[in-house]
């Protein structure tokens, strides 16, 4: 099932065995499209798929607020850079990231929830790793594959401003979709649970 336009931005997922407990929801893959380019394993036993029903829910939920003042005048090669030096590189304790203490810096990724993907299963062990920004009434998408060198990982940079209203409408047709397929296939599994 792919929701919204590959060539832009779409998610897309796949269910191989489905189970009726919500923390594990089914087996299968769940990719994310950018600039058509595939972000995530798509193996039809690449992960379980709560998490990301999960993660689309809460960015749903968490509509507007995934923001960061600092990132906004600034490329996606140097958001890229600083979050992948933050994250994985070495540096000081004097350094700044997007000038800001790596204290705030991980604060605001981690507590406005920018890092989209990994979102906490395998889904994401290709090394793809998805950034989002709201930065008004649009978003801000960057997508890169985590590198052994910081330069080969800016290399695989990806960016796409969509507007607010088409993004968040692709996440809530592909959160209804996944669901309702879900269901669907539960049903099909125990047919006396209906």
């Amino acid at each position: 099932m792919v929701v919204g336009n590959p060539k832009e931005f779409a998610i897309e997922a796949g269910i191989t065995e489905v189970y009726p407990r919500l923390s594990l929801r089914a087996l299968g893959f769940f990719v994310i499209h950018i600039k058509g380019r595939i972000y995530g394993v798509r193996e039809p036993d690449a992960t379980l798929l709560a998490n990301s029903f999960d993660a689309v829910d809460r960015r749903i939920e968490q509509r507007g607020q995934h923001n960061m003042l600092s990132a906004r005048t600034t490329s996606a090669q140097k958001i890229v850079e600083a979050f992948c030096t933050a994250r994985h590189g070495e540096f000081t304790q004097s350094q700044r990231f997007l000038g800001m203490s790596l204290a705030q810096f991980e604060r605001d990724v981690y507590a406005r929830e920018i890092m989209w993907a990994p979102d906490g299963d395998e889904a994401f062990d290709d090394g793809s790793y998805i950034l989002q920004f709201d930065e008004g009434n649009e978003v801000r998408l960057i997508a890169f594959v985590n590198q052994s060198a910081l330069a080969e990982t800016v290399s695989t940079v990806s960016e796409q401003w969509l507007d607010a209203n088409i993004y968040y409408e692709v996440l809530s047709r592909w959160k209804t979709a996944f669901e309702e397929d879900w269901r669907v296939a539960i049903r099909k599994l125990h047919p006396s649970a209906s």
